[in-house]
């Protein structure tokens, strides 16, 4: 047996229609398919429709209300947990870093910037709703196209 890739990540989360929208609305990600698993959750694609295969790539677990059908199905957790906890990002590769900047500013979203020269990168660091810590990686040459994106660093 060999890894393909990895095929998701799951949040817990008690703020699900909140992080619904963070990772739709802000990330650009989409809801699609999700079997009946007898506790609420969304799956989340990037992405056309041909990736509905794939399972999507972000799975949000519905924490609050009745636990009993998601502890039968995921098994008990001590900590619903808020933050990254031992996992400490979700990283994503992406492309049209002008726009996603405005879609935070827009949205009142802080974010941090860094600039990694070695590997081409532009990075920003924002948190969901839940304080999972979100990696967004660009071409650097995308910065480069805005004056100010090494200036500006918005943060708690």
């Amino acid at each position: 047996m060999a890894i393909r890739k990895l095929g998701h990540f799951s949040v817990r989360t008690s703020q699900l229609e909140k992080s619904r929208r963070f990772y739709v609305d802000i990330l650009g990600l989409r809801v699609g398919y999700r079997p009946d698993l007898g506790f609420p959750g969304l799956w989340l694609y990037s992405g056309d429709a041909s990736a509905d295969a794939d399972f999507g790539v972000v799975h949000l677990i519905g924490t609050d209300g009745d636990a009993t059908a998601l502890t039968e199905y995921l098994g008990e957790k001590s900590d619903a947990g808020h933050g990254s906890g031992a996992l400490d990002h979700l990283a994503f590769l992406a492309d049209d870093l002008t726009t996603f900047r405005k879609r935070l500013d827009r949205h009142n979203i802080n974010y941090s910037t860094r600039i990694v020269p070695s590997l081409g990168l532009q990075q920003l660091f924002l948190s969901d709703p839940s304080g999972l810590t979100i990696e967004m990686n660009f071409p650097a040459a995308q910065a480069q196209e805005e004056p100010d994106v090494t200036s500006v660093c918005r943060a708690d």
